[in-house]
C-alpha cells in the first residue's frame, strides 16, 4: 500500500457513537448516574442505550478526541488532521467514517471482528449532561495497528500528537510510542485528562505518560482529581495548574503548558519560564446568553480543538486559548459536539 500523505496533526483515542437524548432525574436514578458524569459502563448500565433510543435519541459521531479532530480540521487548512482508533464491523462504524469524511478528517481505524463499535449514552437534563461509555471495540486497539508501515508513516510525518486520556484505559503502549517519537524528534505531544476517573483509577498509566507531555488539558474537576490522587493537598485550580506545569519532563527543550478550563469561569494556563518561574494567566471566557446554550456536551473537546489548531499553526498560547474559547462558544449553541 502506498504511504498516505502527511497530516501535521494526528490524534489517537476511542471512537464512539454518541446516543444522545433529553432525559430526566428518573432516568438518571434508574441507572445510578449523576449530572455531568463521565463514567465507563458496567453491567447495570447496559439497558440505558435502548432506553435512550426510545426517547428519539440523536446518533452523533463522538469520542472526545474524534470530536477534537473534527473541530481542529474545521479551522485548519484541508488535509491537516488524521485520527486513529478501533471500531467494529458494523453500521455504527460507517456513521463515524462518514462524519469524519464530511469534516475532512483522515481516519485509520483498526476494525475488530468480534466487538461492536463503542457507544456513549448521553443523558441531557437542562444544561447538564451525563455520559456513560461502553467501549466495546474501542477497547481493542493494539500497538501492532499503529506500527503498520502505512500508519507509522503518518506518525512520522505528523508534527503534533494529541491523545485523549480515555485511551489510557485501552492501550498505553500505543500512547508511549507516539510520546517517545515526539520526545526524540522534538515534536509536540498533547494529553487530555478526559475525566476524573482517569487520575483516580488509572494513576499509574497516567504517570507513565505524563513526563512526555508538552501540553496537558483538563477541566477543574479533573484537575482536582489529579491533585487528590497525587496527595498535593490543594483544590486551588491555579496551584494545581502550576504543579502540573512543573512535573518532570523528558523533552527539556520545551516547557510544559498546563491548561485548565472551568466552564464559565476563566481558563487558566501555567508554563515554566526559562528562569524556572511559573507564569500563570487567566482568560475570561466568551459570554453566551443562557437562552442560546443548547448543549454543553463536547464543549471541552471543542476548546481543545481550537487550542490545538492554534498550536499547529504556531500561534501563541494566548491566541490558541482565544481560538479554543471561540470554538467552544459555537459548540454549546449546537446539539452534540458539532
Amino acid at each position: 500500500m502506498a504511504a498516505p500523505q502527511g497530516y501535521p496533526f494526528l490524534l489517537l483515542e476511542n471512537p464512539l457513537l454518541d446516543i444522545q437524548a433529553v432525559g430526566d432525574a428518573e432516568l438518571l436514578a434508574k441507572y445510578e448516574l449523576k449530572d455531568n458524569d463521565a463514567i465507563l459502563a458496567e453491567e447495570k448500565h447496559m439497558g440505558l442505550y435502548d432506553d435512550l433510543l426510545k426517547l428519539d435519541a440523536k446518533l452523533i459521531a463522538g469520542g472526545a478526541a474524534q470530536n477534537t479532530a473534527r473541530g481542529a480540521q474545521y479551522i485548519l487548512p484541508e488535509n491537516s488532521v488524521a485520527y486513529i482508533g478501533c471500531v467494529g464491523r458494523d453500521k455504527y462504524a460507517d456513521v463515524l467514517r462518514e462524519a469524519c469524511e464530511k469534516a475532512g478528517v483522515h481516519t485509520e481505524y483498526r476494525v475488530d471482528e468480534t466487538q461492536p463499535t463503542g457507544k456513549c449514552g448521553v443523558v441531557i437534563t437542562g444544561h447538564n449532561r451525563s455520559m456513560c461509555t461502553h467501549l466495546a471495540a474501542a477497547n481493542e486497539y493494539k500497538l501492532d495497528h499503529l506500527k503498520q508501515p502505512h500508519i507509522w508513516s503518518l506518525v512520522e510525518k505528523a508534527q503534533v500528537y494529541y491523545v485523549g486520556g480515555f485511551h489510557l484505559t485501552v492501550c498505553v503502549p500505543a500512547i508511549l510510542a507516539l510520546a517517545e517519537e515526539a520526545a526524540a524528534k522534538n515534536k509536540i505531544f498533547m494529553l487530555s485528562l478526559s475525566a476524573p476517573f482517569i487520575p483516580q483509577f488509572f494513576k499509574d498509566q497516567l504517570d507513565s505518560v505524563m513526563p512526555y507531555t508538552d501540553y496537558v488539558f483538563c477541566n477543574e474537576t479533573e484537575a482536582r482529581a489529579y491533585s487528590e490522587s497525587h496527595s498535593w493537598g490543594t483544590d486551588d485550580v491555579v496551584e494545581i495548574a502550576k504543579k502540573l506545569a512543573q512535573l518532570p519532563k523528558k523533552n527539556t527543550s520545551r516547557s510544559r503548558v498546563a491548561i485548565v478550563t472551568q466552564g464559565t469561569l476563566p481558563t487558566v494556563t501555567a508554563v515554566v519560564k526559562d528562569n524556572g518561574e511559573v507564569e500563570v494567566n487567566e482568560y475570561s471566557v466568551r459570554e453566551v446568553p443562557k437562552s442560546s446554550i443548547n448543549d454543553t456536551n463536547g464543549a471541552g473537546d471543542a476548546f481543545a480543538a481550537g487550542f490545538c489548531a492554534g498550536i499547529v499553526q504556531s500561534k501563541s498560547v494566548e491566541e490558541s486559548v482565544d481560538i479554543g474559547q471561540w470554538l467552544a462558544s459555537l459548540s454549546i449553541q449546537e446539539l452534540g459536539p458539532s
